[in-house]
């Protein structure tokens, strides 16, 4: 919200929230946002499943990772592409 984001439940696309430009109705989600702590663990069936899950619905799979001490987050976007 603070990068003037529309934020949104994201429960319909297997997510935490989906990310908006504009809104819904007005346009389509390009991000779908999956939040872990840095403590979490996070197997590769974890990232292709939220991958292959993302692509299906053309939207690109980020993780929000926040730090509370610093009260900040990091973001790590994943993007596929075929060989």
């Amino acid at each position: 919200r603070d990068k003037g984001f529309v934020v949104t439940p994201g429960i319909k696309f297997g997510s935490d929230f989906a990310v908006y430009k504009h809104g819904p109705g007005i346009d389509h989600a390009p991000f779908m946002i999956q939040v872990r702590l840095k403590s979490e663990e996070l197997s590769a069936a974890d990232i292709v499943r939220s991958g292959r899950l993302a692509t299906t619905v053309k939207k690109e799979f980020t993780l929000a990772v926040p730090d509370l001490v610093n009260e900040k987050v990091e973001y790590i976007t994943f993007k596929w592409w075929k060989a």
